[in-house]
């Protein structure tokens, strides 16, 4: 497992890539919560997510090693981090998309002069291909969270976290394959045991929830969850132990819930913030934390939402 030196090394060599991201309030979230709640703005990090923590930490390590090429399997917040950060180095890259791809999804990646190639519509044919180009040029896959660097990159949140918010009691992030909570976990809990970590996903992509309640991995069948980016069918195999391990507690917000915090943060905060960053609002807001009058930080994972599809999620 990853430890705290690894995520303070992470955030050494990745401090003139990433933003130190900032914490907003709202008076009127806090009181509808009955909690002061704090939000870790990572929809306003560079490339407009955490992804870019994970992503400059793995490539980095990778072109001090000798890499000349890096390929990654997925077009949303993963892809356009990796090609940004390649960029920044000088160094090729290849994002393997979904044929079905949206329009603007190609064009953030191929604005950091990431090459891309459209394969199927599953990530179980983009990944092989991602790996074999990686191959073929000598290079080397970028993964999304199942990986050392990946999770040590994303702990820097829970970093800035300890540093910018005094005496905070509770911790809020949501779940996808693990990378983001992994890290934040490690750098929490081995600097600070007593703040709780709680996980967040949604009713309709519950993986992780289920894996935890079995004490195994346990996968589930493809998801439509509008919380796209927490769309994984089971937690990785080298983030579940670090969640077994630390994480205090995980709740599940349904699709109804994630749309109405998703509105209330566009309407009355004026931020524009991905659904699967809602869901950790939504946890706070619909009381699945059981707790009152504490300081709760609501980890905001990104904030790349296609504009045309904004009307189908405001409630």
């Amino acid at each position: 497992m990853i430890t705290l030196n690894d995520v303070k090394e992470a955030r050494e060599r990745i401090k003139e890539i990433s933003y130190i991201t900032p914490i907003l309030q709202s008076e009127l979230l806090s009181k509808e919560c009955g909690n002061q709640i704090y939000l870790k703005s990572e929809h306003l990090q560079k490339t407009g997510s955490f992804k870019i923590r994970g992503a400059s930490n793995k490539v980095i390590h990778e072109i001090e090693n000798g890499a000349k090429y890096v390929t990654a399997a997925l077009s949303g917040n993963h892809g356009q981090a990796v090609a940004y950060v390649a960029n920044k180095f000088g160094v090729p890259s290849t994002i393997v998309v979904p044929e079905n791809v949206s329009v603007c999804k190609v064009n953030a990646i191929q604005g950091y002069n990431g090459a891309v190639e459209k394969c199927g519509t599953t990530s179980g044919e983009r990944l092989p291909r991602a790996k074999a180009i990686a191959e073929q040029q000598n290079g080397v896959y970028i993964p999304p969270y199942d990986d050392p660097f990946i999770m040590a990159g994303q702990g820097t949140v829970g970093l800035e976290i300890l540093e910018q918010v005094k005496n905070v009691d509770t911790i809020i992030v949501p779940i996808g394959g693990g990378g983001l909570v992994s890290g934040i976990l490690t750098a929490i809990k081995e600097t600070n045991p007593k703040i709780k970590v709680i996980g967040v996903e949604p009713e309709l992509a519950n993986d992780t929830y289920l894996s935890l309640h079995n004490k195994k991995i346990t996968a589930i069948p493809a998801t439509t969850t509008i919380a796209d980016g927490l769309r994984t069918n089971q937690p990785g195999d080298l983030t579940f132990p670090i969640l077994m391990k630390y994480l205090d507690d995980i709740v599940l917000v349904s699709e109804d819930e994630i749309r109405q915090a998703f509105s209330f943060v566009l309407e009355r905060m004026k931020q524009l913030i991905e659904p699967s960053s809602a869901t950790t609002i939504a946890a706070a807001m619909f009381n699945k934390l059981n707790i009152q009058g504490k300081n709760v930080v609501t980890v905001i994972s990104g904030g790349n939402v296609d504009l045309e599809n904004v009307h189908q999620l405001i409630i």
